[in-house]
């Protein structure tokens, strides 16, 4: 009688680890995926993409998902693929083809329509896209054929450059904000030429100071050893940059676990704080001249201020 199988045991693992999801795999597979790789017992992504979109999307390992709220508010960068002269039911290579023009335009051209798009705009999110409508995201709707009423909203366009016309595929570089729809950008690029347009392919390069170059694929990490993948998880204190570093006592860190507010001598400039005890990264908090709230702390804070013999 063969034994049972020993099943795979999952570890607390806390760190960012910036991931280049591959082509046909949606943003929730490629996280399983990695989450299985590291044996990692929470993990969640900071911003979809769709699974015919490819490129930079960070994962956040246990207590990381705490603090990358920052990253879904975050601007965002793309290299995107038109093709020119042709409409989709979708907006992109998924859908069927419902009109054909010919193409007839030059750089010149495209660039006077690119920089027509630049800063604010307003875009009607397309019935293809995961933005629910009475707890549906908006593709169940359409899947029935059913259209749903929506409000155009507005998006910063922040850098449109062509860096590529080949024939009647034109590629852009794409620095937006958060909410901007790349597909419906390439369907109005298109309109405003002419000849119409699809999105064919969409790679995101960047996520607010992450950069793709920096991102490890799949096939790469399942050749890493163990040890070599873990030394890839950056600390959770990357989703933070910038912000000003506090360090207190055990002590003050137990008061603040408790929800007190801690008065401070000689505290930093107002605002959003780093925090670090006694055995480093504690949370984030909140100093008002110089009073100083806890805004949000790891986890492991809470447990050890409600036992004093283990210091935070």
């Amino acid at each position: 009688m063969n034994p049972e199988p020993m099943r795979r045991r999952y570890r607390p693992l806390d760190g960012v680890l910036l991931f280049d999801k591959p082509l046909e795999l949606s943003s929730n597979a490629a996280l399983q995926k990695v989450r299985h790789l590291f044996q990692a017992e929470k993990a969640g992504h900071t911003g979809t993409l769709d699974p015919l979109a490819t490129g930079l999307l960070p994962i956040c390992f246990g207590e990381a998902t705490k603090f990358s709220t920052a990253l879904l508010d975050a601007d965002k960068s793309y290299r995107a693929t038109l093709q020119l002269g042709q409409k989709t039911t979708s907006g992109d290579a998924e859908g069927e083809v419902i009109e054909t023009r010919p193409v007839n335009v030059t750089r010149a051209q495209i660039d006077s329509v690119l920089a027509g798009f630049l800063g604010e705009i307003s875009q009607l999110p397309p019935m293809h896209s995961a933005l629910k409508f009475q707890g549906k995201p908006l593709y169940e709707y359409i899947r029935k054929g059913e259209t749903v009423e929506r409000e155009a909203r507005p998006v910063t366009i922040h850098k449109l450059l062509l860096e590529r016309l080949e024939g009647t595929q034109l590629e852009i570089f794409v620095q937006c904000s958060k909410g901007t729809y790349v597909r419906t950008l390439a369907e109005d690029i298109g309109e405003a030429l002419g000849c119409g347009a699809h999105l064919i392919a969409l790679r995101r390069t960047g996520i607010a100071h992450f950069d793709l170059r920096d991102a490890l694929d799949l096939p790469g990490l399942q050749v890493m050893a163990a040890d070599a993948r873990d030394a890839r998880v950056l600390p959770i204190e990357v989703l933070m940059p910038g912000l000003p570093v506090l360090t207190l006592d055990g002590a003050a860190v137990k008061r603040l676990a408790q929800g007190q507010r801690l008065a401070l001598e000689n505290p930093p400039a107002s605002g959003k704080v780093v925090l670090h005890g006694p055995q480093g990264f504690v949370g984030t908090g909140i100093l008002e001249g110089r009073r100083l709230s806890p805004e949000r702390l790891m986890s492991r804070v809470a447990k050890q201020a409600a036992h004093p013999e283990n210091p935070a």
